[in-house]
């Protein structure tokens, strides 16, 4: 798992919605939001082995992160916008 990463939840109440990794923890453990029920400021500590990932990346908010400049949830929110809606 890499920040900037669009990953599916696969199980627990957020499951079957689309996410953007926002910091790694450790080994098994991320911080996942999607800038509209989950903040980036309140990004969710999720184990990644709940975690599906299809290798798709948001490049800005991940070169954003990296660099340490502010992300706004709208601009989160607008990235993942495509992966919800067209989602089976």
């Amino acid at each position: 798992m890499e920040v900037g990463q669009i990953v599916y939840s696969k199980a627990g109440r957020d499951s079957g919605k689309y996410y953007a990794v926002i910091e790694v923890v450790g080994e098994d453990r991320v911080r996942i939001a999607d800038g509209c029920t989950r903040r980036i400021k309140g990004a969710k500590l999720k184990n990644i082995k709940h975690l599906q990932s299809d290798g798709d990346m948001l490049a800005k908010i991940a070169d954003k992160l990296k660099n340490g400049q502010q992300v706004f949830d709208a601009e989160l929110y607008s990235a993942l916008r495509f992966y919800n809606e067209n989602k089976e």
